[in-house]
């Protein structure tokens, strides 16, 4: 049975999804509320997972999943970026809800493996997905800041030395299984996200999982979909006093009744 926890701002649990660029930027401009608006749910790995909250912890609950699969009502192959940019992102995402879905979990995909550290993720996700007006050099120095100290945390948590390139058969990896959409206009949509962070230490160790729920909006500009403190900050406030949706996975019939969205891979 995997084990349930409500974390701070943007899903800062066990696996670490604050470690986004994104949830550290909304972070840093005090855009969340108090209690946070990403919490988590640990699924059980190989090993089973263990979780520890970093910030604001609140109450813990049970979660686990069916074992009969429920096939989810709603599935989605979000559209693909047309192009690479500069940092080795997808991006030029289309004009429609769908397109601004893919460019806010593209934001929220990242991969820490071999080479490619948290820093080095944090600012392509950075430099990709974030709107023009929320960047600057300051607080692209913060966010770099933040990402050394996460990555010093999970090396700690895996149990590897911090700062140290991850040893072989290791990862850090996040990517979006789901959405429910909040509000939709021509140039701005926001929407819950519910991502799966996993983790794994070195070939010969357990992978650990977690689910997180997400809040994020996007506003269109210079012809594509970037994450904005603003679109963000009118989700927050069209959701507030508002039930937040279950953190549940796709094949779980408690999937449809909480209104997620599946992702269907694109081929």
């Amino acid at each position: 049975m995997a084990r349930g926890r409500d974390t701070g701002p943007w899903g800062t649990g066990g696996v670490r999804l604050a470690g986004t660029a994104l949830g550290a930027l909304l972070v840093l401009a005090g855009c969340a509320p108090a209690g946070g608006n990403g919490d988590s749910k640990d699924a059980a790995g190989e090993g089973g997972a263990t979780s520890s909250a970093s910030v604001a912890p609140g109450p813990s609950e049970s979660y686990a999943a069916s074992e009969d699969w429920t096939e989810p009502e709603r599935w989605v192959a979000l559209p693909r970026g047309q192009r690479t940019d500069d940092y080795g992102s997808e991006v030029g995402f289309p004009h429609t809800t769908e397109g601004a879905v893919a460019a806010m979990a593209a934001g929220h995909t990242k991969t820490v493996q071999d080479s490619t550290s948290h820093v080095d993720e944090q600012l392509r996700l950075y430099y990709s997905y974030i709107a023009r007006a929320d960047q600057s050099e300051d607080v692209a120095e913060r966010v770099e800041l933040r990402a050394m100290d996460d990555g010093k945390v999970i090396a700690r948590e895996m149990g590897l030395k911090p700062g140290a390139p991850l040893p072989p058969g290791a990862y850090v990896r996040s990517h979006i299984i789901g959405f429910k959409i909040i509000g939709q206009s021509e140039n701005e949509v926001s929407g819950w996200l519910l991502s799966r962070v996993t983790q794994k230490a070195g070939k010969m160790n357990a992978e650990k999982s977690n689910h997180v729920r997400l809040l994020v909006g996007a506003r269109w500009e210079g012809g594509d979909w970037k994450v904005s403190l603003l679109a963000t900050r009118h989700a927050l406030d069209a959701t507030d006093g508002q039930p937040k949706p279950r953190i549940v996975v796709p094949g779980d019939a408690a999937f449809n009744a909480a209104g997620w969205t599946a992702i269907r891979e694109a081929s």
